[in-house]
């Protein structure tokens, strides 16, 4: 590439959508060739990605709110399987954290399935997904938008923040509650699981509020309560979030029950450590990312076929322990499920004068969904570091995509962290119902003194 055509990719990066508007005549896409949320409707050349014919949408029989999802495929069996050994052979669909992870843990392997692309939204998040193309613009700086409080904002993107922001705003459902575990696992293979309560009252792409209660740029209100071990249990941490943190910054305060006092919590952004994970991701690593762009100049690639975590019933299931799935280096191959997806390839790189123990990032984006399934991420050095990926399931009663299990792997270190493991005994998605003043600080406060 020559120096003109990589000052264009450059500019192409950051600068501002009214330059790179949607079209009418290329919106009118959605719902065509593209799928209502933008991605290529047809399967690819050699069939090993199916046409999308519009998802999974409903749960089946006998199914109740709170369930388990049980596994709408669970009679299949693996394709083939990539190990250290054959790993050449698929190098072209594997991200580079998955060839790191493969080399050095012999033990590691991808079992491969048939794709399925099960993804499926509400109709309101559709029809909301085909206005936003055309209507839709970056906030200055590129680090928010303006023009949606419903459905995907950038379905057919031009830069490479706007799939970020259709991430960071995907459809997981209006106001509920799940619960599950983490553990950090310790090269031989020891962990002691932290167990979180949570609670999402979202207003970016809330069905069921009306316009009126929808908090201008902000994205969700987020409570999370530490139920175990006891030397944790009753930690609770409050998180206002926004989608342009530039104009509103993310708002954050803790419980402590030991000081039975409710603090600001400034630090839970950016690079500073996750609650509870040891040093093994930062808070936006969270969902392989979440809060604020601005200290990245992000580039969008393009498109690839990449084996990526799919249809990850197993690991969403209450039927498997997780003494079942934690292994020294990396959770049982066995119970993970991998297929063949398009996805988008969005580089980040640290911008000049900035901070953040990521200098770069790539991340693999579902088209179906919008959703990170992998991210590489590199030292200051330009080592790659860490590799995460985010196990998904359609959960047909929503329905969206939603992450199961989601594993955070320090090659330099040789332990992990993983997240979202299911409680045995919990229900998955409950719908809640709570006043604005349940999070707010002062909610937060009587929480914690009950």
């Amino acid at each position: 590439m020559n120096f003109s055509k990589l000052a264009l990719a450059a500019a192409l990066s950051i600068i501002g959508s009214s330059a790179l508007a949607v079209g009418a005549d290329e919106a009118a896409k959605l719902g065509g060739e593209l799928t209502p949320v933008g991605a290529e409707k047809a399967g690819n050349a050699d069939g090993t990605i199916p046409a999308w014919t519009g998802g999974i949408t409903k749960a089946p029989a006998g199914f109740k709110e709170g369930d388990h999802y049980p596994n709408p495929f669970a009679g299949e069996k693996a394709k083939f399987t990539i190990s250290a050994s054959n790993m050449g052979q698929y190098a072209a669909n594997l991200t580079a954290g998955q060839q790191a992870l493969l080399k050095k843990y012999p033990t590691w392997k991808m079992n491969v399935y048939p794709t399925h692309r099960t993804a499926a939204y509400p109709q309101a998040i559709y029809e909301a997904s085909k206005a936003n193309a055309t209507r839709v613009k970056l906030a200055p700086g590129g680090n928010g938008f303006d023009g949606a409080s419903v459905g995907v904002p950038f379905p057919i993107p031009k830069t490479g923040v706007e799939p970020m922001l259709n991430h960071i705003t995907a459809y997981r459902g209006d106001s509920f509650a799940v619960s599950n575990q983490q553990v950090a696992v310790t090269t031989g293979g020891s962990y002691t699981p932290v167990r979180f309560e949570y609670e999402y009252d979202f207003h970016y792409n809330n069905l069921r509020k009306s316009p009126a209660d929808r908090e201008d740029n902000k994205l969700t209100n987020f409570l999370q309560t530490v139920t175990a071990p006891a030397r944790l249990a009753g930690q609770v941490l409050l998180i206002h979030e926004y989608i342009n943190q530039i104009k509103n910054p993310r708002q954050a305060w803790s419980y402590n029950p030991g000081q039975r006092r409710v603090r600001l919590a400034p630090n839970v952004a950016y690079d500073n450590p996750g609650v509870a994970a040891d040093g093994l991701r930062t808070n936006d690593d969270f969902t392989l990312f979440n809060g604020a762009t601005d200290r990245y100049n992000w580039t969008l690639v393009g498109k690839k076929e990449i084996y990526v975590p799919y249809n990850s019933y197993d690991l969403g299931s209450n039927k498997i322990k997780i003494s079942d799935i934690i292994r020294p280096g990396h959770i049982n191959p066995d119970h993970a499920r991998y297929e063949l997806h398009r996805v988008w390839v969005v580089e980040a790189k640290l911008k000049s004068g900035t901070s953040h123990i990521y200098s770069r990032r790539t991340f693999y984006i579902d088209e179906d969904s919008w959703t990170i399934l992998a991210t590489d991420a590199y030292d200051g050095r330009g080592q790659l570091w860490r590799v995460a990926e985010q196990h998904v399931l359609q959960a047909y009663d929503i329905p969206g995509i939603n992450p199961t299990a989601e594993v955070h792997h320090d090659l330099q270190s040789g332990r992990y962290l993983a997240m979202g493991l299911v409680n045995e005994e919990s229900k998955v998605y409950t719908r809640i119902s709570r006043n604005a003043s349940d999070f707010s600080p002062s909610g937060l406060r009587s929480m914690g003194t009950r």
